[in-house]
């Protein structure tokens, strides 16, 4: 590496709480001072890294915005020879996502994000103003660098090209809060490889960490050299300074023409000699990037870890039946929380069976949690007298085995009320999407860890939970699974088998696809038909549902946004619509 030319850089991704800018101005306060004493010239965080991200309506509050900018202020009197480009709310001329650039005690230069993303789960539009002026930083009189903030990079032929081929920048910086879902790090470094190799310039991209709501950010920070190669990778899911020394004069400018979508007005600062790299080399870091269900478990334990004591809680409470649900969520607690922290319910009912009662004392057991055991037997029975005048000349149905659920749920929020226990709920995806659960029953809680995994996908965590040694009892991976409201239920009495019933959701949830497509693909008719107007008439459900962790890219809450009432039918028609009728 040419000496000369040598730039060392670091990326911070860190773990902000929304709205405590005491907690974080100290954080990044605390990662630039460890910058600095590494040597490095410049250091990047998160978007929106003063605030937290998404502070949602948090944004309308001009006391948010003030006291955003007032902790700006007093971090840029802290930086001292270090560059540090920091996210947070811009309440100048309107409301923008911004990247401040900070140096020798003053704000250098703010670049205002350009693309608003308003899709999926995000809301920029309703938040914020679009910049225009594309920020490029000078710094040692012939290096030049492109800041931008998030969606920004994501535009082909867009701010970043633009920075790189019109505002001559040799290193691109994008600063990110992306949430995660399963293959998102391979969606990015793809979007990423891409982009350095257009933009003919080396790219570092700095991503947020944590759990916010139904949010995970996972973090895994990326610097690509110019000819698309990955140089660096941070960890996902923790907190970590990836520091790398690149050589800035190895850039390869573009020789294809680029259609930019606008011709923008560039904004520049220059921020002066930089500090000299001295002592040995830094190499790049690639940090291996684990497998799906690796990935996917590691979500679950961040989001339920940062949602827990985020929110003030120390414990959790979760009914134990002796199910693949519950027992899943019981260990991802644990590695979350400790099994110190987490506290299993046993709640039998005449229709229990020994096996279960089994199975969640063995689990309990291998998982070193305190348990109580509370039969909802005589409280049912209590109900079922009082109801019987009522009822009187009617059959048992689903109403009394929702009877049980709910006695449970009640049970459970008792303890949390008594005791300040956040209750987690263990209902999946696939029984949400039918509903297939009960309200004020088995939805009853504050925290649905496993809100957006499909049955099948637990079955694999569940497996992967048990990789080193059983955790789970075998038995629970095995047996059919059952509610146990009635004598020898099976969920399958109600429900396709879940290998087909998911196969399906994934299609009609997640990939939006009509009735007749999904038949076309080779399902049963009726069965397909079923589960879309299982999934359509229970949307009351859902919206009622606490908060869960997102893990694919089409999550109930912010994803998917049904009306309740609600009478159409994904079903397209063999004759098309005739949009040009005769005329009468």
């Amino acid at each position: 590496m040419n000496q000369t030319h040598r730039f060392r850089i670091a990326l911070a991704q860190i773990n902000p709480i929304v709205g405590d800018f005491q907690y974080n101005s100290e954080k990044i306060l605390s990662y630039i001072q460890q910058a600095e004493s590494a040597g490095a010239q410049m250091v990047l965080f998160p978007e929106m890294a003063l605030c937290g991200y998404p502070p949602e309506d948090l944004l309308l509050r001009p006391a948010f915005i003030a006291e955003n900018q007032r902790h700006l202020l007093m971090l840029a009197s802290r930086v001292q020879d270090i560059m540090a480009v920091v996210g947070f709310a811009n309440g100048r001329g309107g409301v923008y996502n911004a990247a401040a650039v900070l140096r020798r005690g003053r704000i250098l230069g703010i670049h205002h994000k350009i693309w608003l993303p308003n899709y999926g789960v995000f809301d920029e539009k309703r938040y914020f103003q679009p910049g225009s002026r594309p920020l490029i930083v000078k710094a040692n009189h012939d290096i030049r660098i492109g800041v931008n903030v998030c969606e920004d990079i994501w535009v082909a032929n867009g701010v970043a090209e633009y920075q790189a081929i019109v505002g001559n920048a040799s290193l691109i910086c994008n600063i990110s809060a992306s949430p995660y879902h399963a293959n998102r790090r391979r969606e990015r470094e793809e979007m990423l490889t891409s982009r350095a190799k257009n933009c003919g310039a080396h790219v570092a991209y700095v991503n947020m960490v944590g759990g916010q709501d139904e949010l995970v950010f996972d973090g895994g920070s990326f610097i690509y050299s110019p000819d698309g190669e990955l140089l660096a990778r941070g960890p996902l899911f923790e907190e970590h300074l990836l520091i790398a020394d690149i050589d800035l004069q190895a850039n390869h400018r573009t020789e294809k023409q680029i259609y930019f979508h606008h011709e923008y007005q560039l904004e520049e600062v220059d921020a002066g000699e930089l500090k000299p790299v001295t002592g040995a080399s830094t190499p790049p870091r690639i940090l291996p990037a684990p497998d799906e269900l690796s990935e996917i478990y590691a979500a679950l334990v961040l989001g339920t870890r940062d949602y827990v004591q985020k929110n003030g809680f120390r414990k959790v409470v979760i009914g134990l039946s002796g199910g693949i649900d519950s027992s899943l969520t019981a260990a991802i607690a644990v590695s979350a929380l400790g099994s110190e922290n987490v506290v299993g319910v046993l709640m039998p009912s005449r229709f229990t069976s020994k096996a279960s009662l089994e199975d969640a004392e063995h689990l309990a057991r291998n998982l070193g949690l305190k348990t109580y055991t509370l039969s909802i037997e005589a409280i049912v029975q209590q109900y079922e007298k009082e109801l019987a005048p009522v009822f009187q000349g009617r059959e048992r149905d689903i109403t009394e085995e929702n009877l049980q659920a709910r006695a449970r749920g009640n049970i459970l929020m008792a303890l949390s009320n008594k005791f300040g226990w956040l209750v987690l709920t263990t209902g999946n995806k696939s029984e949400t999407s039918v509903g297939y659960c009960t309200l004020y029953g088995d939805m009853a809680g504050g925290f649905a860890v496993l809100k957006d995994v499909l049955k099948t996908k637990v079955y694999q965590l569940a497996e992967y939970v048990n990789r080193d040694r059983e955790i789970i009892p075998e038995r629970v991976l095995k047996k059919p699974p059952s509610a146990e409201l009635r004598p020898n239920q099976k969920d399958e009495d109600s429900l396709p088998a879940y290998a087909i019933l998911d196969r399906i959701l994934t299609e009609y949830v997640e990939h939006d696809r009509s009735i007749n497509d999904i038949i076309a693909m080779g399902f049963d008719a009726q069965t397909v038909k079923e589960v879309a107007r299982m999934v359509d008439r229970n949307e009351y459900k859902r919206r009622q549902a606490p908060p869960g962790i997102r893990i694919t890219p089409k999550a109930f809450g912010r994803d998917w946004r049904m009306p309740i009432t609600n009478h159409f039918t994904n079903m397209v028609q063999e004759k098309p619509f005739d949009d040009n009728p005769p005329s009468a």
